[in-house]
């Protein structure tokens, strides 16, 4: 029974549930009278813990059992909500958090136990609970003339006792156990699986009592006998059957010795010929390797330690529906021009013409709908921002509140996953540097509790995404002091350099004001990592800010990544293309009106000064001999800032497919950000706007 198979579903699942419990949390700590937060709060829980019950994560289950155990104490009104059973509540979905992400990497738990915060779980329960649950579970057992408290004797192969005297004869510890299963377990044989999972974590199963086999076939009523070998103790050994579920009761004893081989002789004798079906460990049952067991028993998941990567995206029935009406139209569009290749020749071109065009409709209908289909809400990033503001004002002690709008605003999968940490980091940055204390706001006149906000809309073929605060602002004057103290720019340089350059200066590597470094931020790693990973995915950010009153970060990102409209160029005999995202105008420029400023070419287009590319000179493309005049421009804008890249000739917009390069060419220029092919089956490089602005 490998639940590996299983583990995509249950992370995406955990997520979920995770994220789910951090926003209900933030209800509860508003409104801790709140039952249907309460409710919500326990439904989330007892699902975590049965779905890691399923997994074998028993650390994973025992906190969420816990919990789940609190707050049904709350629900039947024996306990009440106060801002440290929140803290504490918070801190399990911490834990729950490490789980997951521990999980996600090797595919296994890990070791933490987290007994801090379950005795503070305890505690809440002892102090405030009527009676602790488990005792009246074991008086219950009890009432119901459950068997006497001794374990079944159970046949052992010569191999078995040789292996088990071995043990004991290295001071390691041998038990033999009774496990009594539930009588309402629908699954009975998965609950044995997870018992021998449990057990293989902390030693070697010597001998099983029915078979492995008929075990996993359900051929045993409720109880089965198993012998393991172990450095753990008694109690640990116990812990591990009763962390899983639907197990009513384990009966241990230890085995101090055991009979010689010789007594055992006779019935071995008749049980050899099928001796690999009775022990566990038949494959590897030599005498030597029984005394190693506990000492190598590294978790089978752990050995694996390959991250699990998610790459699963949740889809409406009616998108799918949408999809595969399209891809019926496409079968006939096929078919339509199937059919006008065997038609007349007369006939065949105005047909053919028909069928194109009824084509193009199909296959942009159908690229919209697959687009859909990647489209998810930013929702999925944002959810765990509020918790993380809430962590960030405890650290900081600053007072402060997150406004969050716009979370159904769409963006491609790809980015989605990519954009969480420079979100995160902008966040940080607003609740670190951003927000004045309470003290220095209440002199300024301003409230108390700091404002951060968060706003995603959609605009064109762009999400914009803006991180604001109302805060300190940037201080100008202590950016440029910085800079020069650090040799990043020299005093002439700050003396002609406008606000919005100095503030540029903020996304320099290893560029930061802080006055101490904390562990929030001021180690200067931030604005410009943010600002690489957004333009990686095609973006780019600006800043706006007024000191005392506060900041703006705004970020551009396009839709999508896979497919754009893009204009497509001629320089030299090359094609290129350039996304119609990041192109303002195209101009047609006169020799004449070609002016130089520090020796670089510019034009002063409608007011404004605009530098020229020559990408000839840039792409190393043999220029043309013939003498023009007028040149033809393609205006590109990135943020506030614009140029005009120089092209020989205009073919016209184009949807193209992006491919990536690979890892075979070396693009250290970053101007070329991937690869198209033409309806003729040659290569054109895309262009990179951004970069080569």
């Amino acid at each position: 029974m490998d639940v590996s198979q299983y583990l995509e579903i249950f992370i995406d699942e955990t997520k979920e549930h995770l994220q789910n419990l951090s926003q209900q949390l933030m209800v509860l700590e508003e409104e801790p009278e709140n039952a249907d937060t309460i409710n919500e709060i326990f439904r989330a829980a007892h699902s975590l813990k049965g779905m890691a019950g399923t997994m074998g994560y028993k650390r994973m289950q025992n906190l969420t059992h816990i919990m789940e155990n609190v707050l049904s104490e709350i629900r039947n009104g024996k306990m009440t909500v106060n801002a440290d059973l929140v803290d504490v509540l918070f801190q399990c979905l911490d834990a729950l958090e490490a789980y997951l992400d521990t999980i996600t990497q090797t595919q296994d738990e890990g070791d933490e136990e987290n007994e801090a915060i379950i005795a503070r779980l305890n505690a809440f329960l002892n102090g405030e609970a009527a009676a602790e649950p488990k005792a009246t579970a074991k008086n219950e057992e009890k009432s119901n003339g459950e068997p006497a408290e001794k374990t079944k004797d159970v046949k052992l192969t010569e191999y078995e006792a040789r292996a088990i005297k071995e043990a004991i004869h290295k001071n390691m510890n041998v038990f033999k156990l009774e496990v009594y299963v539930d009588e309402n377990c629908i699954l009975k044989a998965a609950r044995a699986f997870l018992v021998f999972k449990a057990l293989e974590e902390i030693g070697e199963i010597i001998k099983s009592e029915p078979s492995v086999q008929d075990i996993e076939d359900e051929k045993f009523e409720l109880d089965f006998s198993l012998v393991i070998v172990t450095e753990k103790d008694k109690d640990t050994v116990k812990a591990a059957v009763e962390h899983v579920s639907e197990i009513k009761k384990v009966i241990i004893e230890e085995v101090k010795n055991i009979p010689d081989v010789a007594e055992t002789e006779e019935e071995t004798k008749a049980e050899k010929k099928d001796a690999p079906s009775t022990s566990v460990v038949a494959s590897t049952a030599k005498t030597e390797v029984a005394p190693k067991a506990a000492a190598t028993t590294t978790t089978p998941a752990k050995t694996v330690g390959k991250p699990v990567v998610n790459r699963s995206v949740r889809v409406d029935i009616e998108k799918l529906d949408i999809l595969m009406n399209l891809v019926s139209e496409l079968i006939i569009a096929k078919n339509g021009l199937v059919s006008v290749s065997n038609s007349e020749e007369g006939t065949a071109t105005q047909s053919f013409n028909e069928q194109i065009e009824y084509l193009e409709r199909v296959t942009t209908n159908l690229h919209e709908s697959v687009m859909k289909v990647r489209m998810m809400p930013i929702e999925t990033v944002t959810q765990k921002f509020p918790k993380m503001v809430r962590d960030l004002s405890k650290k900081l002690n600053k007072q402060m509140k997150l406004t969050i709008s716009g979370e159904d605003t769409e963006l491609d999968r790809t980015v989605i996953d990519e954009i969480g940490d420079p979100l995160m980091h902008l966040l940080r940055n607003s609740a670190d540097h951003g927000l004045e204390s309470a003290e220095v706001r209440a002199e300024r006149g301003k409230d108390p509790v700091g404002s951060i906000f968060l706003n995603a809309y959609q605009d064109g073929n762009n999400v914009v995404i803006e991180v604001q605060d109302d805060g300190n602002g940037i201080d100008v004057e202590a950016v440029k002091n910085k800079a020069i103290e650090k040799g990043t720019i020299t005093p002439e340089q700050a003396e002609v350099m406008n606000d919005k350059e100095i503030i540029d200066l903020l996304f320099k590597p290893s560029f930061s004001t802080a006055k101490q470094v904390t562990d929030v931020s001021g180690r200067g790693v931030g604005l410009d990592v943010v600002r690489t990973k957004i333009e990686s995915l095609g973006g780019d950010i600006e800043v706006k800010t007024k000191l005392g009153e506060g900041s703006t970060f705004i970020i551009r990102l396009p839709l999508t990544l896979a497919i754009i409209q893009s204009l497509m160029v001629e320089v030299g005999t090359e094609k290129y293309a350039i996304s119609l995202g990041n192109i303002q105008t195209i101009e047609d420029v006169p020799v004449t009106d070609i002016k130089f400023v520090q020796s670089k070419e510019v034009i002063n287009l409608r007011g404004t000064v605009i530098p020229l590319v020559r990408l000839d000179s840039i792409l190393d493309i043999e220029p043309s001999e013939e003498e023009v005049e007028s040149l033809t421009a393609v205006i590109v804008k990135k943020g506030d800032k614009q140029a005009g890249l120089i092209v020989d000739r205009l073919i016209g917009q184009q949807e193209i497919v992006i491919k990536s390069l690979g890892k075979y060419i070396n693009n250290n220029s970053k101007i070329i950000s991937g690869a198209t092919i033409l309806g003729d089956g040659e290569v054109a490089l895309i262009l990179d706007a951004n970069a080569l602005v």
